[in-house]
């Protein structure tokens, strides 16, 4: 008998638990799926007809809220039930930046929003994902509250806006997607100072090319 008794754990087991293979068809990559089935779906409810007609305006509303809906739950399950996987981390923020995206280039071929709304949103975004290819070797940036309030601002600006909406009620949209836009610089401005200085500790410690 060792000295470690009968009930000490063998080599395998005191090397702690085997990490669990995570499934790739699980539902958290199911909902991220899904949201990017419902870009075309949504472009083609958004262009019906004029692409003015009340009714198919709200179903057009209606698949983006749906579609923004699986964005915040299936992160959710991914990180309560561990369902985090490459392809996840890769699909997610494509899904993400193809629905908004869309909107926002469908609302601007329509006329209803400028496009100089459209391609700020657009440059910041394309920006930001290259930033994160150009410091992935010296870490990961994580999501700060400024770039969390600036996703749901958008979110809620783009629904204003495909939304029939009275008159007297137009102004609330204006409001809304520029506290959008400006969030959406001031966000864009940070995530290149976070960049800069996360890459300049990598090549400090060694990390990377130089």
């Amino acid at each position: 008998m060792s000295a470690r008794g009968e009930d000490s754990p063998s080599g395998a087991e005191a090397a702690g638990p085997v990490p669990t293979v995570v499934p790739l068809l699980n539902i958290a990559n199911v909902l991220t799926l899904s949201r990017l089935v419902l870009v075309p779906v949504f472009l083609v409810t958004l262009f019906v007809g004029d692409g003015h007609e009340p009714l198919w305006r709200l179903i057009a509303w209606g698949v983006f809220a749906v579609a923004s809906i699986t964005d915040h739950v299936d992160g959710n399950l991914a990180r309560r039930y561990g369902l985090i996987t490459d392809f996840g981390k890769i699909a997610d923020p494509i899904a993400d930046k193809a629905l908004t995206g869309s909107a926002l280039f469908g609302l601007s071929l329509l006329g209803d929003l400028p496009w100089w709304v459209t391609i700020v949103i657009a440059v910041r975004e394309i920006g930001v994902t290259g930033l994160r290819f150009w410091v992935i070797r010296h870490g990961v940036i994580p999501a700060s509250r400024g770039g969390k309030a600036k996703t749901l601002t958008q979110v809620v600006a783009i629904g204003l806006y495909l939304l029939p909406m009275p008159t007297a009620l137009v102004p609330v949209r204006y409001v809304v997607m520029g506290a959008a836009v400006a969030l959406t610089v001031i966000t864009g401005v940070d995530y290149v100072i976070r960049a800069v200085r996360l890459r300049a500790r990598g090549r400090r410690a060694g990390v990377g090319p130089a």
